[in-house]
């Protein structure tokens, strides 16, 4: 999942009970290790960092390492923007590597990027 879905749910935007179900229906919530950077960040400005880090319990996080540093630097389309290319070069190794059931994610961008991949984008609502 990317920050965008997890964010949700920090905040208590109206659909972060429908994040929150649909996550239920996962064996395993992976993300990159940005997810943390970003929850966190998000948290502070907020007063909310116990939140973000019960949160952040629940996920396991892949390292920002030089192989996905490279694959962000070229993934396609060029327009997605370029932390989300970390998370898109995240998810994209986890379905090489492990496999994948959907890339969880608010952003169309990164939702059409996903899809060009072949990696179901899902945005409970």
């Amino acid at each position: 999942m990317d920050t965008s879905a997890l964010g949700r749910v920090l905040l208590g935007e109206p659909d972060a009970e429908h994040v929150l179900r649909e996550l239920t229906h996962f064996d395993r919530l992976v993300s990159s290790r940005l997810l943390r950077i970003e929850l966190r960040r998000l948290a502070a400005r907020e007063s909310l960092l116990d939140v973000a880090d019960r949160l952040l319990r629940t996920v396991a996080l892949v390292p920002i390492d030089e192989a996905v540093v490279v694959a962000a630097e070229t993934v396609v389309p060029e327009t997605v923007a370029t932390l989300d290319a970390i998370h898109l070069a995240t998810a994209l190794r986890i379905a090489t590597d492990e496999g994948l059931d959907a890339l969880v994610t608010y952003d169309r961008q990164l939702a059409r990027a996903a899809e060009l991949h072949g990696v179901a984008p899902l945005s409970p609502s």
